[in-house]
């Protein structure tokens, strides 16, 4: 059989790759409450009326300014939305707080800072610190009269957080940790009045601490100039026995991975939300000027080349939307079952992000890379005035290019994303193996081509547990050959990832379709339709090439050919008239004259 067919109303981390999932239980943003449609509104206005008109400024680096935008965020109780009422925050539920981030990632610089300082400048205290650290920083974070910055990364240490080489260490009259190296790459920087410092205590114990602006010995680099986001404050840190107080260790002496690791799960997740709202506002900007932009008499719009660009924009768009939301859902139930449960607020929060770990990796990838493409294609459709910095995608395209780096680089976070599947099948936590076992099983019967489409989508439901096997399929056998071996083999890992990524957003679209013409019918969600049939016809090929490029990497002889007319019988796609559908999809982006918001 495969995967499962079993239905779970709450799936466990990855558990979407084993079973099945209904649509009548899957979260989507058209179910957003009035108040979380408000929040997203506000965002938006704010960008509108307080950031959009000095983006030049802001890319000159004028002093004041940045910071003054975020007090101004903070004072309209943007920055609070994930912080407990207790702290000075608003204590919203997770989706809300996603939403924030969403709704200001259309901010070219301005979103940088803002995210840096609501997630790793003011998280790890608020999900680390003690009561007395709680009480001393998140109130004035939250408001934003102080602003957050976090100091990891070093110049020979990036992806490998633990080989950082600065060090702490006990003053004589135990009062102070001496903090002695440097910190690159610090956003926020150059301004924040307090910043999260990573640093080993007598040289082993990975350790993190509160150090604020002022404390002695602690010194900030010139601005770096970056090829975009050009107004986000990015500086070196230097620490030659800087004074930090004992009571400002955060969390326990030797656990600083704890906090470095757990926090990333969240920021990945929110990066996706900010490239999120960077790609509608990009989107719409390539829409309104391939409408008014004319060539031999016409507006560019009305080429099938364009159509085709936009169309294939709104298609990554809203399969990215549609995947950020399924996951932030699980966050936000999770979250709430934990509580009920008697954890505290910081290991509910903490715990549902961990347990989701897995679907953070994908979106940071997946919504990266989106927003890449949208920009890039943006660009192709501005022409020669795209490569101008007269118009704003240029901007766009600039800005775009650091999210595949930071929150652990997309390599790391497609190495990530097998690894932790196959940790959790070896612990138990995940039954990988039984399912890829029926897959291999399932390869010597007859093929079941089923009875026709007797249920609603039973086509495209087919095609997606048709994916699941073919994953199945080639992370189980390659599992099984090179067994330890395999983490060795990045090539392998990235492809079988990719398989992954691919899947999870294709069956995520396909349960937000399936809801929508559950909601408003068949005619009304044509729009969605189209974009979640022709994502699955391109997935098919996407899922058989990195398949393809896997077994071929590991296997050879019968076993090969065994797995590669499997995989080929996994990833077979129906007839499709894409172009049909892409220009469907492009017409209504035309009409209305932006990506629907």
């Amino acid at each position: 059989m495969g995967a499962s067919t079993e239905k779970t109303q709450t799936l466990k981390g990855a558990e979407w790759l084993i079973k099945e999932s209904s649509p009548f239980e899957t979260f989507i943003p058209e179910d957003y409450n009035e108040e979380q449609r408000m929040v997203k509104e506000m965002c938006n206005s704010f960008l509108d009326a307080e950031v959009l008109p000095v983006l030049d400024r802001i890319d000159k680096l004028e002093p004041g300014l940045m910071p003054s935008l975020i007090q101004k965020a903070g004072d309209q109780g943007l920055l609070g939305a994930a912080i407990p009422e207790e702290y000075g925050g608003l204590g919203k539920d997770f989706v809300t707080a996603t939403l924030v981030n969403e709704g200001l990632g259309g901010g070219f610089s301005f979103s940088v800072g803002v995210s840096a300082h609501t997630g790793i400048g003011t998280l790890p205290i608020l999900y680390f610190g003690t009561p007395e650290q709680k009480q001393k920083y998140i109130p004035k974070l939250a408001t934003g009269e102080w602003k957050g910055s976090y100091g990891l990364t070093e110049p020979n240490s990036g992806s490998d957080a633990l080989g950082a080489k600065t060090t702490a260490k006990l003053s004589a009259d135990g009062k102070y940790y001496l903090l002695n190296g440097q910190k690159c790459w610090i956003t926020n920087g150059g301004f924040a009045d307090i910043y999260t410092v990573f640093a080993k205590i007598d040289g082993d114990k990975f350790s993190a601490f509160i150090v604020e602006r002022g404390f002695e010995g602690f010194t900030q680099g010139p601005e770096e100039h970056k090829m975009g986001i050009k107004g986000s404050s990015t500086v070196q840190l230097y620490f030659q026995d800087c004074k930090v107080p004992v009571e400002n260790l955060l969390g326990e002496i030797g656990k600083g991975h704890v906090i470095a690791f757990n926090i990333l799960n969240i920021g990945r997740l929110k990066l996706c939300a900010a490239a999120l709202g960077g790609a509608k506002r990009a989107a719409t900007t390539s829409i309104e000027y391939a409408r008014t932009r004319e060539q031999f008499k016409t507006p560019i719009a009305n080429f099938g080349a364009i159509k085709h660009k936009l169309a294939e924009m709104a298609i990554r768009i809203w399969t990215a939307e549609s995947a950020l939301y399924r996951a932030t859902k699980w966050i936000d139930d999770k979250e709430v079952s934990l509580a009920a449960a008697g954890k505290p607020f910081n290991e509910s929060v903490l715990g549902a992000a961990e347990e989701y770990a897995i679907e953070c990796a994908i979106l940071k990838v997946y919504g990266s890379e989106m927003l890449d493409f949208v920009v890039d294609e943006g660009v192709q459709i501005h022409g020669g005035n795209g490569f101008s910095d007269e118009y704003i995608i240029s901007k766009a395209y600039r800005d775009s290019r650091i999210n595949r780096i930071y929150e652990g680089t997309n390599e790391i976070n497609r190495l990530l994303t097998v690894d932790m599947v196959l940790k959790r099948a070896m612990k138990g936590r995940l039954d990988i193996m039984g399912p890829a076992m029926a897959v291999s099983k399932e390869l010597m019967s007859i093929p079941d081509f089923g009875s026709g489409e007797e249920t609603p989508f039973a086509r495209e439901k087919k095609a997606i547990q048709n994916f699941k096997k073919a994953i199945l399929l080639t992370a189980g056998a390659a599992a099984q050959k090179l067994m330890m071996k395999l983490e060795q083999e990045q090539e392998i890992l990235m492809h079988i990832a990719d398989m992954a990524i691919v899947t999870y957003v294709a069956e995520s679209a396909l349960l937000r379709a399936w809801k929508l013409v559950d909601q408003r019918g068949e005619s009304a969600a044509a729009f969605e339709l189209d974009m979640m049939r022709t994502f699955l016809y391109d997935a098919a090929d996407s899922v058989n090439k990195s398949g393809k490029d896997a077994i071929n990497a590991f296997a050879d002889g019968d076993e090969q050919r065994m797995m590669l007319l499997g995989l080929k019988r996994f990833t077979k796609a129906e007839p499709f008239n894409s172009k049909e559908a892409r220009r469907r999809i492009s017409e209504k982006l035309i009409i209305d004259n932006k990506y629907p918001q």
